[in-house]
């Protein structure tokens, strides 16, 4: 089988490529590099593996990639943390709604000449933004009000998209919504805007490797972002991939949804003390705030019973394992003048 995965070059689409590739299936990437520059992978060189560098947004291409795939995985799209959802409140609604737009235009016209059997629609938990139901399960998304930040909107019509596919021409789908993915080869945005955390720039725009990175620099006091109280469940990126590949497999997920991720709770306080006892053991801290930005969620809690029963999905890589492997590759990068 042969799949096209939009957003290969990017954090969770670098795990996905390797994880189809290991699991035997014939992969085309593509990507334009926008987010992080050029980057090698392990995997470029690999003969299942074609990659592509192109704009999703270019409808004939995406066409004729897609009449040789036999499913897609839309992946592409800007994203990025907490900060990003502000610099690019426009951006992030009208680049991300041309690049679906695109996106199922090549998978609707695949699947009319019985090529592509199925889309795999990458959304977000942040269309649960606004969401009051703990553990909260996929159906919610019908109960809860529309987000507010233009990402988690964007991201819920592109839910929208699939449905839309569906109705009107009987494309497959299936929507995968991941939670906070965390692990390593996570650049700075070429994009970025440069923010002081007291007297540390901002590594990117995730927690993880912001808190690793003010760690091993040693700042003193640590800063957070906003009261720390912020409840988040963070899933591996090996784990994240393996449960999009279940659901892209899966006959049990067509025209189905499902929450993507570890079933642990964690406060950004209880994180920032996992990064800080790897890198220094029981030495004292102290904490400090800076203010917190609009659309800082303060509960994202998934309900994960649906992909374990219908995929056999449970995150398998522990918080504190991830915590060690992003220190390790944060300390590396600092090392060499990276960050």
């Amino acid at each position: 089988m042969k799949i096209l995965v939009t957003g290969s070059g990017g954090f969770v689409g670098g795990y996905l490529v390797s994880e189809l590739l290991s699991h035997g299936y014939h992969v085309i990437g593509i990507d334009n590099h926008s987010k992080y520059g050029t980057l090698s992978r392990e995997f470029d060189s690999n003969p299942m593996y074609k990659f592509v560098e192109g704009d999703c947004k270019n409808v004939s291409l995406l066409k004729e990639l897609a009449s040789e795939c036999d499913q897609i995985i839309a992946g592409a799209a800007m994203i990025g943390g907490i900060t990003y959802f502000h610099e690019y409140a426009y951006d992030l609604m009208a680049e991300n709604e041309r690049i679906a737009a695109s996106t199922f235009d090549a998978a609707i016209d695949s699947f009319k000449e019985g090529r592509t059997k199925k889309i795999t629609v990458i959304s977000s938990s942040m269309v649960f933004e606004r969401c009051d139901v703990y553990p909260t399960p996929e159906g919610a998304i019908h109960a809860c009000p529309a987000p507010s930040s233009t990402y988690g909107f964007q991201k819920l019509a592109t839910e929208y998209f699939a449905k839309g596919a569906y109705e009107q021409y009987g494309l497959p789908y299936t929507i995968v919504r991941p939670f906070n993915c965390i692990g390593i080869g996570e650049a700075r945005a070429i994009s970025d805007r440069e923010i002081l955390s007291g007297n540390i720039k901002l590594a990117m725009s995730h927690v993880l490797p912001d808190l690793a990175q003010k760690v091993l620099k040693g700042q003193r006091p640590l800063r957070i972002l906003g009261s720390g109280g912020q409840i988040r469940h963070y899933t591996h990126g090996r784990d994240l991939a393996r449960g999009i590949r279940l659901a892209m497999e899966f006959n049990e997920s067509i025209n189905e949804d499902f929450n993507i991720s570890s079933s642990r709770s964690t406060s950004v306080l209880e994180l920032a003390e996992i990064v800080w006892r790897e890198v220094n053991g029981d030495q004292p801290y102290t904490i400090e705030s800076d203010p917190a930005y609009l659309y800082d969620v303060q509960k994202r809690v998934p309900d994960t019973e649906k992909a374990d029963r219908l995929l056999g999905f449970r995150a398998e890589i522990s918080l504190e394992s991830g915590v060690k492997e992003v220190v390790a590759w944060i300390r590396q990068q600092i090392a060499l003048g990276r960050m």
